[in-house]
């Protein structure tokens, strides 16, 4: 817990770093800049449990106290008043605090607000803009209404029903009125002193922010699971403006031939998105369960995904249908798929190491075949343009070469790494593959010998690699968060795309290479201009 927390000042129109600000120990909880952007006021986490206020044109601490008495808990909120410089509010478990800084002596000293009989844990403060009051939303899922005079509460509100999952958010109104926001993704509006509900929607997720545009005409929310919205305060109707994932995307295709649509999948949900426009077009949700790998049938008529719960689900790429499931595919989950090119077989591997090839007909689906050498999970499965061969590689350090109409292994490559993703080239008589030893291996189909190795990344494995139609170009992506662009036969980087702030899982040259997209543990969905190599 030694280690210091930074405060990072940035100027907003250059995009650049001012400074770095570093007093608190080990978290920052909250910051908020006074009126004129004179002050800069910082809240410690837990453990450092002070309030410091810095001087924003100097880059200096004026001072600082602890920020919560002994008897109460800790704070976590702290908001700057509208119209004084010179006074902010702390709030937190039980604590309400009104501070003014007096700055000839160098101190802040802190009113604890009275609340009578109510003990509160505070999720958010907002300011009047006369600054006469301010309201405090709390986690019991009531508002408080306090005076910045007196420091006494002077009503709150509902008494009988309660926001469920608590207040997380609040946005005043020109009007006095009231726009609350709860974990239970609800978004009130309430009005008068007895904080009745005049209108109400639900949004998914918790609401973690709301922010007004212009006079309070529109404004917008935020939820915990990534979305935004935007809502017309006269109609008091949501519109979905933005959404992405909210947790690790585990995979990225695009369909056969065209680039303007690719899907992606995650814990909960596989979405498709339309590229020229960058919004998602449909959401397949399976709550609960994880999709590792998705492929789009060559024939365009299904999306096959393979989930750790062990069954692969075949749905409708337009509608999301779920069109047939293969129960107990794997024992440990399916971790990889592929299809073949006449659109009759599918095959997966599993988390046990196993390889298994189902026969797909009109109505039925079958298990053709078990193949099982591997003996640990199956990470990425490549069938060549025939049919007749596939290549898959294993995190138990060997990729495979097999015959699938004889189903028999041709080849077996061994190294000492996690292999994450293998190739084709697209003449279809080399491979290479990658993994957490950090090296990119050419490998001969015909006799699995090795042609060469290229170090692909200074730190952390690589996950992702996909090759170009003509296989002169290849993108590799992974821990280390930039997305390169290799020349095939140098064995060279030619490009590096710097953007991603989680490890990267997967990425894709688009068809028509009009853009390379990568997919991030954090979430991200990033695309990057393919470049004019000539």
């Amino acid at each position: 817990m030694g280690f210091k927390a930074d405060i990072i000042l940035w100027d907003f129109q250059r995009k650049e770093l001012l400074a770095r600000l570093s007093l608190h120990k080990g978290k920052i909880e909250g910051l908020a800049f006074s009126p004129s952007s004179l002050y800069l006021v910082s809240l410690g986490g837990q453990d450092d449990g002070s309030v410091v206020v810095w001087h924003v044109g100097k880059r200096e601490a004026v001072c600082g106290s602890p920020a919560s008495a002994r008897s109460a808990g800790s704070a976590t909120v702290v908001v700057c008043s509208s119209c004084r410089d010179e006074m902010f509010v702390t709030a937190g478990n039980g604590t309400i605090r009104v501070w003014e800084l007096d700055l000839a002596n160098r101190k802040i000293r802190p009113t604890e607000c009275q609340t009578g009989q109510l003990r509160r844990v505070i999720t958010g403060v907002k300011m009047a803009d006369d600054d006469n009051y301010f309201y405090v939303g709390t986690s019991s899922g009531d508002v408080l209404k306090v005076n910045t005079n007196n420091k006494l509460m002077t009503d709150y509100g509902p008494q009988k029903e309660k926001f469920s999952s608590g207040v997380t958010a609040l946005l005043l109104l020109k009007t006095g009125d009231l726009i609350v926001g709860t974990g239970g993704g609800i978004v009130a509006l309430c009005k008068g002193s007895n904080y009745k509900v005049m209108k109400k929607i639900q949004v998914q997720g918790a609401v973690t922010s709301l922010t007004c545009r212009g006079q309070g005409h529109q404004f917008f929310v935020g939820t915990n699971e990534c979305q935004i919205y935007r809502i017309n305060y006269a109609a008091f109707k949501e519109e979905l403006i933005a959404a992405c994932h909210n947790e690790a995307v585990q995979d990225i295709v695009f369909p056969l031939g065209t680039s303007d649509l690719f899907a992606t999948c995650s814990k909960n949900d596989i979405r498709v998105w339309h590229t020229p426009e960058n919004r998602e077009l449909l959401r397949i949700v399976i709550p609960n369960v994880t999709c590792h790998a998705i492929e789009f049938m060559r024939d365009g008529k299904s999306i096959i995904s393979a989930w750790n719960d062990g069954k692969i689900r075949a749905f409708t790429p337009e509608t999301g249908r779920l069109m047939y499931v293969i129960n107990h595919a794997h024992s440990l989950g399916v971790t990889a798929i592929a299809a073949t090119s006449d659109c009759k077989r599918i095959i997966s591997g599993g988390g046990e190491g196993q390889m298994r090839i189902w026969e797909i007909g009109e109505r039925t689906h079958k298990l053709g075949e078990v193949l099982k050498e591997h003996v640990s999970a199956v990470s990425c499965i490549k069938i060549k343009k025939n049919d007749r061969e596939c290549v898959t590689a294993s995190l138990d350090g060997t990729c495979i070469i097999w015959d699938i109409v004889r189903f028999s292994r041709k080849q077996m490559i061994l190294a000492n790494t996690l292999f994450k993703c293998v190739c084709y080239h697209p003449e279809e008589y080399q491979i290479i593959t990658s993994g957490t030893d950090r090296r990119i291996g050419y490998w001969e189909v015909f006799d699995g010998s090795a042609i060469r190795e290229v170090e692909g990344s200074v730190s952390g494995s690589i996950n992702g690699m996909d090759i170009t139609s003509d296989g002169a170009y290849f993108v590799t992506g992974g821990d280390d968060h930039l997305v390169k662009l290799w020349d095939y036969n140098e064995g060279a980087v030619t490009h590096v795309g710097v953007g991603h702030s989680g490890n990267i899982t997967r990425l894709k040259i688009c068809p028509g290479k009009k853009y390379v997209v990568s997919v991030s543990a954090d979430g991200a969905i990033l695309l990057w201009k393919y470049p004019d190599l000539h």
